[in-house]
């Protein structure tokens, strides 16, 4: 490896982030100025490390994706109610927000890669927790750290990606989290329709075991260097990813000037939030993780082999054509989010979502009187299809992408805490109590689903901005 081509002392910073909050990604304040440039480097070591962190991207989708193919098969070897599936569905959001909660301070304290590792350890005990169990509490404990390490893995893995990445790689590269989760869970459906559930669980440890591995083959964030203080593993993280030759003295200076820019601002408090010039963006966070949940994504995720059962359609083929539509459908999304807009891209998502729920709900109302039975199962798979297709596009990913552009810098971390939490307190809220809706009403409850989406068409077209093309600071000097 070259000699590091920096110098200068690095001071270190830190942004607070209240009480368990998370830190931002320490990236320079200008994006235009973020990166140096990479001529004579190389890119192996940046697709590497990327490709390295999304095994832990993977890895959350194959958690959240577990349940759906694998409802049928634990109820009848363990002899489970639908109450406690419900419970065993559900419980995974409770680990998740112990794991949000908890992420930035590990990252910070830790660094990005311990903390990954630490995330994938956990994984593999809890696999190997359901993969052994007799009983209903061997498999709460099991997706109960399954939960905690999808929290933390959500949190650091895209946080790693965006310090490690040259800002004219920066946004494909971020995509490639989303994309590696849709693919988690895909794999989890398709695999789960064609094994046992207690053999699905390779499924959830193969990428932990590769994350845990790859690991040992990558450089550490250079920002987290930095802010922690170790120039010379600071100066050689950032030479091994932007290569041997390259020369990274202007990067090192944007960072070095960042972090001690971080000093600067006060310590963010919770009730901060709350005050007029950030009230905005914390009821545009707030709001769409809330609309996002309402539209019943974790319930339909959750239990769709349930679902097209109900309706009298494979449950297994039905979870397989879930896991085809969603990889897809991503890449378009993706591939549209910096050309159509954020605004455009959730309010087409939540048309969507709006008809697929209402199809479904067709389909049950017709079951439940008695009416064109033979019309029921091709709607209910209609209806869902177009619903997963919908979400993937828009109101999966936009949410997550508005929420890292809407906050000032100084309570970004506090405000990103509070926007994930909110999004796994409604996510087990809606798994929780979706086999007890669908029992009181199946119909009624993907109308209810539907109405959700109108409203959140409205609140998109009324408060959400357009973020498409601006720069964090252009983003803050409009709203201000």
């Amino acid at each position: 490896m070259g000699k590091p081509r920096a110098s200068g002392d690095v001071r270190t910073g830190a942004l607070a982030s209240g009480s368990g909050g998370a830190t931002a990604p320490l990236l320079p304040r200008n994006d235009r100025k973020a990166d140096a440039k990479v001529q004579g480097g190389s890119l192996f070591m940046v697709l590497l490390s990327t490709a390295v962190a999304v095994c832990g991207a993977f890895e959350f989708g194959t958690c959240v994706g577990y349940s759906a193919p694998t409802q049928s098969g634990i109820e009848r070897e363990l002899g489970l109610s639908m109450a406690e599936f419900a419970i065993f569905g559900s419980v995974l959001t409770i680990g998740a927000m112990i794991g949000a909660v908890t992420s930035g301070r590990l990252a910070d304290s830790l660094g990005r890669k311990m903390t990954m590792r630490i995330a994938a350890i956990i994984c593999v005990f809890g696999w190997l927790s359901i993969h052994f169990a007799k009983g209903a509490t061997m498999l709460y404990f099991g997706r109960t750290l399954l939960g905690f390490c999808t929290g933390v893995l959500s949190y650091v893995v895209p946080v790693f990606i965006a310090e490690i990445a040259p800002k004219d790689l920066r946004g494909g590269l971020a995509t490639s989290n989303q994309l590696l989760i849709v693919c988690g869970s895909s794999t989890t459906y398709i695999t789960g329709a064609l094994v046992t559930w207690r053999n699905l669980v390779l499924v959830g440890i193969v990428p932990s075991v590769l994350l845990l591995v790859g690991l040992l083959f990558i450089p550490e964030s250079p920002r987290w260097l930095a802010q922690a203080g170790r120039e010379e593993e600071f100066h050689a993280s950032l030479q091994r990813l932007r290569g041997e030759n390259a020369d990274i003295s202007e990067e090192a200076i944007e960072i070095k000037e960042y972090i001690e820019s971080l000093q600067s601002f006060p310590r963010a408090r919770i009730q901060d939030l709350f005050l007029s010039r950030n009230i905005y963006a914390v009821i545009v966070g707030v709001g769409l993780m809330i609309f996002q949940q309402l539209g019943g994504i974790n319930g339909v995720g959750f239990y769709a082999s349930f679902i097209f059962s109900s309706a009298g359609f494979s449950g297994k083929l039905g979870t397989i054509l879930i896991g085809i539509v969603q990889i897809p459908i991503t890449l378009l999304g993706a591939f549209l989010m910096d050309r159509s807009g954020r605004r455009v891209l959730l309010m087409v998502s939540a048309s969507g979502t709006f008809l697929g729920c209402f199809l479904a709900g067709i389909s049950f109302y017709l079951k439940a009187h008695g009416l064109f039975l033979e019309w029921v199962p091709a709607l209910a798979l209609s209806g869902i299809l177009v619903y997963i297709g919908a979400y993937s596009i828009g109101m999966g990913p936009v949410p997550w992408v508005i929420m890292s552009e809407i906050f000032a810098i100084n309570i970004k971390a506090i405000g990103g805490s509070l926007v994930t939490l909110i999004s796994w307190l409604g996510s087990f809220a809606v798994s929780y109590s979706f086999n007890f809706l669908m029992d009181w009403s199946s119909a009624g409850t993907f109308f209810m689903f539907s109405a959700a989406s109108l409203v959140t068409i409205l609140f998109v077209a009324r408060l959400v901005p357009e973020t498409k093309g601006k720069t964090l600071e252009e983003i803050q000097d409009a709203w201000n």
